[in-house]
């Protein structure tokens, strides 16, 4: 039986159902959001129970109240196989007295249709999940939080869990899925092989009904891992299929593809962040390409641990990946976004967290070492530079995240330099 671990979600979960009828817990597949639902809720609907899934859908489009009924809060598990539960969810909770009604599950974003006419504004919260970070798989000793940080404390000699390289190698490539952490090492990788082997054979033409081609996706789902952490545009995707897969995609069958994996949660792209500056230098607006956790392009690219430390370079883009995804986790639960920022010159910053009161901090993610550090603390230091501190005010606080090290510190200079096995929210 897969051991429960206790989530960010769920106190974020238990804020939502205090203010609002309604939360919509949205995610990839396997990352745990019945789980945590489950534990939040008062009754459950399985809309794709086997022998209920048929009787689910047609009570949904004539009777849905019939499946509404039940202790509150009332999950609503899958909800998008039978869409006509949106308007009637959002009609009882407009009418109910008191928060909390109902909970929504999802692992992909629905076509809009005439069943959902309302956008359920003032009615749902949304939470977003994904697969575990590493303070949520106890992979990290939570001994630096970003929320001190941004209120200016310490403490700064922290102890990280020291992980060997090779180590966060074998993470990347197991990914956050909480079926894999139970798993004996050498079967911590299938769950995210599995996983791309779903989304290539069924996930992807399901999502909207649109046939597509599985030896066409899992090409697409490789350029992507050899593109992530960049600002591929739609041609350079093209190029990089003809140049490596020797196959021919026209943009429109690309970005066609790209919806669907967006609306299935498997890759999760990252805006620009747009600051005042005292260059004139042109920032750039293009979303940086990501999958939601790094696992997925390892299987993708059919490569383990060994084959990422026998190409560095490659680690280094997976681990961003995976310090992306845990930075996007640990800034939810302080009710921030995380964006990245680069201009025409190239110069750029892998991450900047920015949260609603306008406090923001950079961030540099290296693999670590010397050398990489000094990189990263460079870029830091000619980004703080160009800030037009009359008109925004000065970061909060500057990083260099590393995959490896056993000690939070912070330089002469100001800059923390932090193993991500040592960061929590």
């Amino acid at each position: 039986m897969m051991t429960y671990r206790k989530r960010i979600a769920d106190g974020l979960l238990a804020d939502m159902l205090a203010s609002a009828g309604a939360v919509l817990i949205e995610g990839p597949k396997w990352c745990g959001k019945t789980t945590t639902a489950e534990q939040a809720a008062a009754s459950v609907l399985y809309v794709d129970e086997p022998k209920k899934k048929p009787q689910n859908i047609l009570l949904a489009k004539t009777m849905p109240e019939a499946l509404l009924e039940g202790a509150k809060p009332r999950l609503l598990d899958e909800w998008q196989l039978a869409p006509e539960l949106w308007d009637a969810v959002r009609f009882t909770a407009d009418h109910s007295v008191g928060f909390g009604q109902f909970i929504l599950t999802g692992s992909s974003v629905p076509p809009q249709s005439d069943a959902m006419s309302h956008t359920g504004t003032g009615r749902f919260s949304w939470l977003k999940m994904r697969p575990m970070a590493l303070w949520e798989s106890g992979e990290s000793s939570g001994g630096l939080s970003i929320s001190t940080l941004f209120d200016g404390k310490g403490p700064f000699a922290a102890r990280a869990l020291e992980k060997s390289l090779r180590g966060m190698a074998a993470i990347v490539c197991r990914g956050g899925w909480p079926q894999a952490l139970d798993l004996p090492s050498r079967l911590s990788f299938s769950p995210a092989r599995r996983y791309v082997d779903a989304v290539a054979k069924k996930d992807i033409s399901r999502v909207d009904g649109v046939a597509r081609d599985e030896i066409r996706a899992r090409r697409l789902l490789r350029s992507y891992a050899r593109l992530q952490g960049s600002q591929a545009a739609v041609s350079v995707i093209r190029r990089d299929l003809e140049t490596n897969e020797m196959t021919a995609f026209d943009d429109d069958t690309i970005y066609s593809y790209l919806k669907a994996l967006r609306a299935i949660f498997v890759i999760e792209d990252m805006p620009a962040w747009s600051p005042n500056l005292r260059s004139k230098d042109s920032v750039r607006t293009s979303d940086t390409r990501y999958f939601v956790d790094p696992s997925i392009g390892a299987a993708a690219l059919g490569v383990g641990p060994d084959d990422l430390m026998n190409d560095l370079p490659t680690l280094g883009l997976f681990f961003e990946t995976l310090a992306i995804r845990d930075l996007r986790i640990y800034m939810d639960a302080l009710d921030g976004e995380t964006l990245h920022y680069r201009d025409k010159t190239g110069l750029e910053c892998d991450a900047v967290l920015h949260r609603r009161d306008g406090r923001y901090a950079l961030v540099e993610i290296k693999l670590g070492g010397d050398t990489l550090i000094e990189q990263g603390v460079r870029s830091l230091e000619k980004l703080a530079a160009l800030i037009d501190s009359k008109k925004m005010p000065k970061p909060a606080f500057r990083m260099v995240l590393t995959a490896v090290g056993d000690m939070v510190y912070r330089r002469p200079d100001g800059i923390v330099v932090c193993p991500i096995t040592a960061l929590k929210p």
